[in-house]
């Protein structure tokens, strides 16, 4: 899968909307850590859908969210220059309309 990423790299763009990248800024060995744990909160939420363990998956989502919030992609955003959080929006409803019409999506 290869997505377009907006032109500041804070986006990449999946059927049109707006997904926030992680971090930049998050050194490697940080950012493999993290994502490891993401793919493991991941892999418990769908074991906890296949055995219907409502506890298990709540768990799961919470983690989930908590590491996504560790890479930057939820939460406070990880620039600082004012530029307000676009993270789901649909790009032609941006800043970015004029980008995303240019690179044909």
């Amino acid at each position: 899968m290869n997505h377009p990423v907006t032109p500041d790299g804070r986006y990449f763009v999946v059927r049109g909307r707006l997904w926030r990248m992680a971090n930049p800024g998050l050194d490697a060995e940080e950012r493999t850590g993290l994502v490891n744990r993401l793919m493991r909160a991941r892999r418990a939420v769908r074991d906890a859908k296949r055995s219907a363990d409502f506890e298990a998956e709540a768990a799961a989502h919470k983690a989930v969210h908590e590491v996504k919030r560790a890479l930057g992609e939820r939460g406070p955003v990880w620039w600082d220059d004012g530029s307000p959080d676009l993270n789901r929006y649909m790009a032609k409803n941006t800043t970015y309309a004029d980008w995303y019409a240019r690179i044909g999506r």
